[in-house]
């Protein structure tokens, strides 16, 4: 008895996503096409040019954008940063820090904090014995 493998495979979106990149600035044979796993793989292990460009220039998806400047996607959204950033406009952003920036940064702070001292307090419950409920 074989098996029979079928080729994984998955919208350049997706691909797009998992690689950290902008759909829309990626050439037409990615954005037109179809990405195996293996493909992904091999551009993951060996990124072609193009990648390495936009990786390095952008324009960068919300996504890698919130990661660079320390914020949540829905703290761009509140800043009214909507759209794609470069690398360029990310680092003008950090040197000017707007108001919103550091107000959204300050609370990204405070959600790590919290969420630190959520996970603490579940490891030292874990550590202790249950008792039984009455």
């Amino acid at each position: 008895m074989t098996s029979h493998q079928t080729t994984q495979t998955m919208k350049p979106a997706t691909a797009a996503k998992k690689l950290g990149v902008y759909l829309e600035a990626t050439p037409a044979e990615f954005q037109e096409g179809v990405v195996s796993r293996s493909e992904l793989n091999a551009l993951q292990a060996d990124p072609p040019e193009w990648l390495q460009e936009l990786r390095r220039n952008g324009p960068h998806p919300r996504p890698v954008v919130a990661a660079k400047l320390g914020v949540s996607i829905a703290g761009l959204a509140r800043g009214g940063v909507t759209d794609p950033l470069t690398t360029e406009q990310i680092d003008a952003l950090k040197k000017d820090l707007p108001e919103w920036l550091r107000k959204e940064r300050a609370t990204q702070a405070e959600v790590r904090k919290e969420a630190a001292r959520i996970k603490e307090k579940n490891a030292e419950r874990a550590g202790q014995p249950q008792r039984p409920r009455s």
